[in-house]
């Protein structure tokens, strides 16, 4: 019996050992997205950019395997906070990323931080994201970034009164309160601030109560999937009839929606840190490849996912494949690379990412679709969020 139990033993020991060498050669990313419910649309665009960028730059790094787990949260934080407790116990995730909305990263925040892992935030804008946890770093955006430059612009172009409309919940209230920041900063002044449900929004009073400010413009921000019943009920309450201008951010703009709002935003002006028009031979591939693969346009929630995996890389590549997860976060701070959105980087100091700005302008293409085409770059812009603290 002796015999036999010291066999077992000894075949339970080489298990044992041979186990966490194969954990060693292969790198698991793990990715919670939204793949059912209401934010379908991003998921689906983080998962074709995630899967993209593995498919051009190959599935090794540091000689190490890559592994990308995604899995589906439907946009419930709960169900977030679930899959990451999975993925870090069960599945030994060397990162974390995805987020596609701002209380599903805050969620993850408290697992990532007692486990010592990076959390790579490809979708969610709220300003106050990456300070949840010291690792946390981002490569969407934060709101703060294009709306501080926007108000400045518009109180450029001789605009003196705006109403503000946005969505209530966080990156709508950062957005009114950066724009109102920024806007009143340059010397006009924001004559109401009106906040609309997020679920399922009928406009219409909203926009009656905007128009009885008599103002010169409306500046607006809702999720992209309400952006073509915002710009149709603007032009059927007549605002524009009166001559109030209509500004918006590039959620309302974004490119998978924006043939589907027609004439409506033809001429509508907008600053943001990504457009499929965008002019370089990286953009030009990447949009192929994506709507090749994907059936969909790229828009920022997939260059988010797409620059997500390039700085994973990149750290692992200077780690030389270990995962240690403080070293992947100091190998994160202040890398560099080039984006289809532009040129980007990480901010050593608050893990955030620092990109290019653009005004842009909803045009009919050549070939009858709608483009939002740049036309002015405002180069190398952080969160204001946080460089004014």
């Amino acid at each position: 019996m002796r015999p036999l139990l010291g066999t077992l033993l000894t075949g339970l020991l080489a298990i044992g050992l041979m186990t966490p060498a194969h954990a060693e050669d292969t790198i698991k990313i793990g990715v919670i997205i939204p793949l059912t419910g209401p934010f379908t649309s991003t998921g689906l665009e983080i998962q074709g950019a995630t899967r993209l960028y593995m498919k051009q730059h190959g599935d090794t790094v540091a000689g190490k395997k890559i592994e990308l787990i995604i899995r589906d949260d439907g946009g419930v934080p709960d169900t977030t906070k679930r899959i990451a407790t999975e993925m870090v116990v069960k599945e030994h995730v060397a990162v974390i990323a995805g987020m596609g909305l701002t209380p599903l990263a805050l969620a993850v925040a408290p697992i990532v931080t007692k486990a010592k892992i990076p959390l790579v935030i490809m979708g969610a804008a709220t300003s106050t994201i990456p300070s949840a946890s010291p690792f946390i770093v981002r490569t969407s955006f934060a709101v703060p970034q294009g709306i501080a430059i926007f108000g400045e612009w518009a109180a450029s172009t001789g605009l003196k009164t705006i109403v503000t409309l946005v969505a209530d919940y966080a990156p709508g209230i950062d957005t009114e309160i950066w724009f109102k920041k920024s806007f009143e900063a340059a010397g006009g002044k924001v004559v109401e601030s009106i906040r609309v449900p997020l679920a399922n929004p009928d406009f219409a009073p909203f926009l009656q109560r905007a128009a009885d400010a008599h103002a010169d413009a409306l500046f607006a921000f809702v999720p992209s999937g309400q952006g073509g019943v915002f710009a149709r009920q603007f032009n059927e309450r007549g605002l524009a009839k009166t001559g109030m201008k209509l500004l918006a951010t590039g959620d309302v703009l974004d490119e998978q929606l924006l043939d589907t709002l027609g004439e409506n935003v033809v001429g509508l002006q907008s600053i943001y840190h990504y457009s499929d028009q965008h002019d370089s031979a990286l953009n030009k591939t990447f949009v192929t490849n994506f709507k090749a693969d994907n059936g969909i346009r790229p828009n920022m929630m997939a260059v988010g996912g797409y620059d997500g995996m390039a700085l994973i890389y990149q750290a692992l590549a200077k780690t030389n494949g270990d995962t240690d997860g403080e070293k992947l976060i100091e190998a994160m701070k202040g890398t560099n690379w080039e984006s289809p959105r532009g040129p980007v980087s990480i901010d050593p100091n608050t893990r955030e990412i620092v990109q290019n700005e653009y005004l842009r302008k909803v045009e009919r293409l050549p070939d009858g679709t709608l483009g939002n085409i740049e036309q002015k770059t405002f180069p190398n812009i952080k969160d204001p969020g946080k460089t004014a603290n």
